[in-house]
């Protein structure tokens, strides 16, 4: 069967993450996504480890549910038209700080874990390492090959993968602190690396550019640091629900079972191009090199965002899709589409109402994004929303990047466009949008369509 994954995300356990992140709102919250496997995250915290323990019921397919108890509470809080079964696979993220060949290393790594039993035991390990109480995303002082080598040795089963591999300060290829190629990093044990996290600032086809990383898979996670956020980006699967098949299904590489990726439009990411956020420099690669790397207003130096690195370590100039490798789609989070829509935040009180009153309407959010037909949104009686979620889909907009932790802002209309579309104003007094230049525009169909479409 065809479902989606999102298999990384963080607990309230985690620093600068949401009070309500718990395991009844990641269950809620996946269900009006449209994710039917998610993380549960942080697994290393004691306090997090008890509330999966009591929370959380083991099925003979290596994944988890909610207790009935607590399900039947949940279920209250979801739309008729998004209700489908939840399951969890246990995961957490470990930040390894290191030195290395002489370098400070600071990367982040995903584990995933058949069982309680054998999390247990894991967590016994880490903590005899260091500090797994303070924080959901644990510190410790250890080499990411050693980390890979522990989980080998946990269960046959379970695997590691290097979290969004581009982020410049905590990554695997990251321009502050990362490797130059997998086998620096990992040495002996690379061979057991068999898929990697591209991160929001980067999407499949900017990492078709290095040939090193054919034949790994390349999945995409939310990330989430609160229930909004999860399913941002996600995984597509067609194969049975079981930690093994997704297992297997990542590690084969052929595209027949992992089919493949939701992404976030990686200019939207907070670290895509590079810059210094302090004094307002936003460059291209490029510009960062004519200007030694640099700040030019300050003289400080630039913060090498996820596009740079991608052009250092590429050796082909464009991107090639590797043969077997699978498609991948560029989706806006629909609140960011409705923020759009009514000129607002996309945490107002309007941009709540319609989102729940589309979602109770039409099903769930990935659903409603990359599948719903747009002429069924002619009865929404939302202006411009049919229009708004054409151009997304053809990625006809406008995007402002991100750069040194700042996210980058996309623009579907401009202020004049709004107001001719909704019929307040003539064409002939359209006027250019100077804050959101049109060179900065996607332009149409660059993303390669997932299939099966998603049901």
């Amino acid at each position: 069967m065809q479902f989606i994954a999102d298999l990384h995300l963080h607990s309230k356990y985690s620093r600068a993450t949401a009070k309500k992140l718990d395991l009844e709102h990641i269950h809620i919250s996946a269900q009006k996504k449209g994710v039917a496997v998610i993380a549960t995250g942080d697994f290393t915290h004691p306090a997090w480890f008890t509330e999966i323990h009591e929370k959380l019921v083991p099925l003979p397919n290596g994944l988890f549910q909610l207790n009935k108890t607590l399900s039947k509470e949940a279920e209250k809080h979801v739309p008729p038209s998004c209700r489908q079964p939840v399951f969890f696979i246990l995961s957490c993220e470990i930040s390894n700080i290191y030195k290395k060949d002489g370098k400070v290393r600071k990367n982040h790594n995903l584990v995933f874990l058949p069982d309680l039993e054998t999390a247990k035991k894991f967590n016994q390990q880490m903590e005899k390492i260091g500090n797994i109480r303070s924080d959901g995303r644990p510190i410790l002082g250890l080499d990411a090959r050693d980390l890979l080598e522990i989980v080998l040795e946990a269960a046959d089963s379970a695997f590691l993968i290097p979290a969004h591999i581009w982020t410049p300060w905590f990554s695997l290829f990251g321009s502050k602190s990362g490797f130059d190629d997998l086998k620096t990093c990992f040495e002996d044990l690379t061979p057991h690396i068999f898929a990697l996290e591209t991160g929001l600032s980067s999407d499949p086809k900017m990492n078709w550019r290095v040939s090193d990383l054919d034949g790994l898979s390349l999945v995409s996670n939310s990330d989430a640091h609160s229930p909004e956020k999860i399913a941002r980006e996600a995984n597509v699967f067609d194969t049975e629900i079981s930690f093994s098949a997704i297992r297997s299904a990542i590690a084969d590489q052929k595209g027949t079972r992992f089919k493949g990726t939701l992404e976030f439009f990686p200019e939207e990411g907070k670290y895509h191009l590079d810059g210094h956020r302090k004094c307002g420099i936003r460059f291209q690669p490029e510009e960062t090199r004519k200007h030694q790397g640099r700040c030019p207003e300050c003289g400080g130096p630039l913060t090498l965002g996820v596009l740079h690195r991608v052009d250092e370590l590429a050796d082909r100039k464009t991107e090639k899709k590797p043969e077997e490798a699978p498609g991948f789609k560029r989706l806006m989070p629909l609140a960011e589409i409705l923020a759009e829509i009514l000129n607002v935040g996309p945490a107002s009180k309007s941009v709540i109402k319609m989102h729940q009153k589309l979602i109770e309407t039409y099903g769930p959010e990935l659903f409603i994004l990359h599948r719903l037909p747009l002429d069924a949104l002619d009865a929404a009686d939302i202006p411009l929303l049919k229009e708004a979620m054409r151009r997304m889909r053809n990625e006809d907009i406008v995007i402002q990047p991100g750069y040194d932790g700042e996210y980058g802002a996309i623009r579907i209309f401009s202020e004049a466009e709004r107001s001719i579309l909704s019929g307040r104003q003539s064409l002939f007094t359209l006027r250019k949008d100077e804050s959101f230049p049109e060179e900065n525009r996607k332009g149409k169909g660059t993303a390669i369509s997932i299939t099966p479409n998603i049901d």
